[in-house]
């Protein structure tokens, strides 16, 4: 989204190249031809045969040096589908090819070896190199070498941090450095972050990106305010401390503002798609503008130059997919910094060269300045008065969920290739592949994607995306499943249980439930699947019935014969557990179910309660009143209901309106969509819920488990009605009386916490213009108020934006429907429409004492995001090969996790090699009740059950560079010197974990015959 107001060494033919032995092989490339190769060595510029900071232009120290960084910005996904901006096709809807600004920046740069140009997005570049023919890869490796072709960021996508899972967003980074590693070696590696578009920045992303080893991060959109004020004080760069937990420097990362987002300076576009003059040196023609150029550029330098500390400035020039006609561009930019220099004889001390945010960067370093220190994040932003986008948090809900499903679905086809080992792949269901579901939820994590601010079509193909992904992962773990289970069965996956739709369990009269746990630890899963009518058994992996019940749901959400079957499984550890279910024969459904199935309570008392938790709702308003901790003793009131705000199209202080990216409501309070709520309670042994219907298109369910320390809400929301033109913005809120001082506390994309306060930012003076939007933050997963004792968390099960706009109330946005356009350059209003109109999710809410709140929260959101996966198949299957031996029960460790070790990643990273993640997830004092918050230390030797891992080797997060290699830029702050620790030896018996540390390791393993 742009203007949105708008060699390595090589044998060929006798030819060897200066530049050493070949990192690795590449065997998918014919030899370099002499002729290309030596034209390539003619243009470089001298000395520039080491990637990476050696290869940067020489500057004038007694100068202001201009670093001219010529790039584009190429959205994957957002007016266009990802496919129709590569070819460029539909340019009816926006003129876009990316392929064509690749081809063409190549040929740019090969014509003069000065020009440097930077990229970012490998889900296009490596598209394109796949495309390119030995002899142009050839020539762009070099390129690459020389360091004229620099890659910023280097993930498959330049991701939202507003809307994102920090899993999801090391998966995708990982994917797209990978590819860089493998395609390039070392040359390829990005020094820089590069996150000029992303509407607001999160902690945990400059956390993660010094992790992965990045040197710097440059920004384009803050806060309007926040920008002044840095101005003035000379702030635009400084140390970002993206962890309250990780040793300093660990999550420290040197980050920069940049001056015009990530646009050319006014008057200085020379893209095919700007209309502004190019540069006429011919003082004889009457289009002759050069001088007049030159002083404004040296103006404008000067002024710009005055924000910054160093005598360095940074200008972007491009912008959203420019270059498609690279000459323009760089015609332009030759003369100008040929004109702007020769002014230095004329006694001009500014310096102009084309430049990359890598080399500038090296120059700040250089400058061995103490620097100021940030410690909050940049949310929310906004790009004016009245113009906060925290709308974006919650558009297209539908969507957000599916991408978090995804991520769900993905880590258990990881899992299970890692474990199985070449039997995922290709077994007795087909080819497996976990690759097209990772590419596709990599795409998904674009800051256009799953942020929901695509238009409608872009929205279907990026849902298109997913379910292509889901194909040949479910093959995989059908594989998967058979190798280990010694099964073979017709596995189904039944994509639709949120509606209660599963063909196979509601024809069937015997089937089989395999649930697979990707945890590490063992759960206990309540199971729901939609059958005919009828009575069940149910048998564990041991053949023993289990209890279970049928619960016919509600006429005003389904048919009246609509029902479903529940029990509870037991699920290890990293494994599966199968289960039998079998219609007892010659039952009826309305035979055995007692008549109270569905009953209005009998006494003024309407509650639902097990061990741990009573809710009691109003009688006379069917509402949610007070929530009860048993085992802990606490009583908080608590009022729960829906409202909604009227969506703003403009009014007498601003023409700015709702829209996919603008949250503006028209008042500060809501509309209640319903007063009271109809309901009906539901008592089985294996459930109680109270169901609220609040109006035609808004219901609830309220729902208990046994032995469920949280409350379940299950709410249902659409097709949002508009026939009274109002826009509306949907709202789930928690009323309560808890003095929480206006401040309360959200995730930072699910992983640490962070303080807000109401009409306030930690580093500047806010003028508060919008006192509800300006409020709103991003909840990943989880956000809650507190008096100091005690805590209402509520946890999410998909990005939403959220606040506390009074004492003790909470609330989420659950659903919007807009009529009008933001004006944000997405050109249509956020309708939602299709599938997207009508959304069910669950909020699930904790009260505890604040000291036992940590634990709660954190192994509760690590049980939500890592769900189990159930799959189902006919009875009657057979040996999965002569010999095998059948087991109902498997787990993939030798022995569970400790609670506060998540097991991120588990996947094949080669043929006989997995990538392994394991972190940290509680944070340095979170939790003192069960010292939960201490260091762990696990034995990996013998930790997997189906493989023997023979060699380990630490790397960075995102697995493209060994940790006891990996080296980041010093940088001095104004708090004192900081010393970088040393890694520690990898020793595989005593792998140690910091509060919220992350360890990425590569292991070559060795499968077991018998697993």
């Amino acid at each position: 989204m742009g203007s949105r107001p708008l060699s390595r060494g090589l044998v060929a033919s006798g030819c060897r190249s200066a530049a050493g032995p070949w990192v690795r092989s590449r065997a998918l490339r014919s030899p370099f031809p002499c002729v290309v190769f030596l034209f390539s060595l003619l243009l470089a510029a001298p000395g520039a045969w080491a990637a990476g900071y050696e290869t940067c232009p020489k500057v004038q120290p007694d100068m202001l040096n201009v670093h001219l960084v010529a790039h584009t910005h190429d959205d994957v996904g957002w007016l266009k589908t990802v496919d129709q901006y590569y070819y460029g096709t539909r340019n009816d809807i926006q003129h876009a090819g990316v392929q064509y600004i690749l081809d063409s920046v190549v040929s740019a740069l090969l014509a003069e070896p000065s020009r440097r140009f930077t990229y970012v997005e490998m889900a296009f570049f490596s598209r394109w190199w796949r495309q390119q023919t030995n002899a142009t890869q050839e020539v762009v490796w070099d390129l690459v070498r020389q360091g004229r072709l620099e890659f910023a960021n280097g993930g498959w996508v330049m991701n939202d941090e507003g809307a994102t899972h920090y899993g999801a967003t090391v998966d995708q980074m990982t994917l797209g450095l990978r590819f860089l590693e493998d395609t390039f070696g070392n040359d390829g590696r990005p020094r820089v972050a590069w996150h000029i578009d992303p509407f607001g920045h999160s902690r945990e992303q400059a956390s993660l990106f010094a992790q992965m080893g990045f040197d710097g991060f440059f920004i384009g959109r803050l806060d309007y305010q926040d920008k002044n004020v840095r101005k003035k004080k000379q702030e635009m760069e400084q140390v970002w401390r993206g962890s309250a937990s990780l040793k300093p420097p660990t999550a420290d990362l040197f980050t920069g503002v940049l001056p015009n987002n990530y646009n050319p300076p006014k008057d200085l576009c020379w893209d095919m798609l700007c209309v502004d003059k190019p540069v006429v040196e011919d003082p004889q023609s009457p289009e002759y503008n050069a001088q007049k150029l030159v002083n404004y550029f040296l103006k404008l330098a000067a002024a710009q130059g005055k924000y910054y500390r160093t005598n360095h400035t940074m200008m972007t020039m491009g912008s959203d997919f420019q270059y498609e006609n690279a000459n323009l561009w760089f015609k332009n930019l030759d003369k100008l910094i040929q004109l702007v220099n020769a002014q230095q004889a004329n006694g001009s001390r500014i310096h102009v060269l084309y430049s990359t945010p890598a080399c500038y960067l090296q120059e700040l370093n250089k400058a061995k300045l103490t620097w100021s220190l940030k410690e909050d994040d940049f949310f929310p932003y906004a790009d004016g008065p009245n113009m906060f986008w925290t709308g974006y948090f919650s558009s297209r809900p539908a969507l957000k969920r599916y991408e978090r499903l995804s991520y769900n679905f993905l880590q258990v086809c990881n899992q299970l290739e890692a474990l199985a080992g070449p039997a995922a792949n290709e077994g007795p269901y087909g080819l497996g592949d976990s690759a097209p579901l990772n590419e596709a939820m990599a795409v998904l994590q674009h800051h256009d994607a799953v942020s929901g601010t695509a238009k409608q079509h872009v929205t279907y193909d990026y849902a298109r995306q997913l379910a292509a992904g889901w194909r040949p992962c479910e093959v995989l773990l059908s594989n998967a499943l058979s190798r280990l289970s010694g099964y073979k069965a017709a596995f189904s996956f039944c994509l639709k249980l949120n509606i209660s739709i599963c063909p196979l369990s509601q024809k069937l009269a015997h089937f089989q439930v395999t649930i697979y746990n990707p945890l590490g630890r063992k759960v206990n899963h309540m199971v729901r699947l939609p059958v005919s009518k009828g009575i069940f058994n149910v048998k564990d992996p041991n053949g023993k019935i289990v209890p279970s019940s049928v619960v016919v749901l509600p006429s005003s959400q389904y048919p009246e014969d609509h029902s479903e079957l529940l029990f509870s499984a037991s699920v290890p550890a990293v494994g599966f557990s199968i289960y039998s279910v079998a219609r007892v024969s010659g039952s009826n459904l309305w035979d055995h179910t007692p008549k109270s199935r569905f009953r209005e309570p009998q006494t003024r008392v309407l509650a639902i309660e097990n061990e741990y938790i009573r809710a009691i709702f109003n009688p006379d308003t069917g509402l949610l009143m007070k929530i009860e901790n048993l085992e802990q003793q606490l009583v908080l009131p608590v009022k729960q209901s829906f409202f909604w705000y009227e969506a703003s199209i403009g009014d007498k202080d601003s023409s700015q309106a709702s829209g996919a990216y603008i949250f503006r409501p028209s008042q500060s309070e809501p509309v209640p969509v319903s007063r009271w709520a109809q309901t009906h309670l539901v008592k089985t042994a294996l459930v109680q819920e109270v169901h609220q219907n609040f109006s035609a298109w808004c219901s609830q369910v309220v729902r208990l488990y046994p032995g469920q320390r949280h409350l379940e809400l299950e709410w249902t929301v659409g097709p949002i009605p508009t026939i009274d033109n109002w826009g509306k913005e949907v709202i789930s809120r928690f009323d309560t009386p808890l003095r929480t001082e206006g401040q309360f506390y959200t995730d930072s994309n699910g992983r640490e916490i962070l303080k807000r306060r109401r009409d306030y930012r930690p580093t500047w003076q806010l003028n508060q213009t919008e006192p509800v939007a300006g409020n709103y933050y991003p909840v990943n997963s989880r956000i809650y108020i507190t008096d100091g004792y005690m805590q209402l968390t509520v946890l999410t099960d998909r990005s939403q934006g959220g606040s506390s706009l009074s004492d003790g109330s909470l609330e989420l946005m659950v659903h919007r429907k807009l009529l009008v356009d933001d004006e944000r350059g997405v050109g249509e209003p956020l309708l939602d429409e299709g599938s997207g109109e009508w959304v069910r999710g669950r909020h699930l809410v904790l009260l505890d004492q604040v000291n036992n709140a940590a634990a709660g929260h954190r192994l509760l959101a690590e049980k939500e995001v890592l769900a189990p996966q159930v799959v189902l198949s006919p009875g009657g299957s057979i040996p999965y090969y002569s010999g095998a031996i059948p087991r109902t029960q498997f787990s993939g460790l030798h022995q569970p996790l400790p609670p506060s070790v998540r097991l991120l990643t588990l996947a094949r990273w080669g043929p006989k090699m997995v990538l392994l993640r394991l972190e940290h997830q509680f944070a340095v004092g979170e939790d003192s009740g069960r010292n939960l918050s201490s260091p762990v230390t696990l034995d990996l030797q013998n930790l997997f059950a189906t493989f023997i891992i023979t060699h380990l080797q630490e790397t960075t997060l995102a697995a493209n560079q060994p940790r006891a290699s990996a080296s980041r830029l010093k940088w001095t702050l104004n708090t004192g010197p900081i010393s970088s620790p040393t890694p520690p030896k990898l020793n595989p018996a005593s792998i140690t974990l910091q509060p919220m540390e992350i360890r990425t390791f590569v292991a070559s393993v060795k499968w077991k015959e018998d697993s």
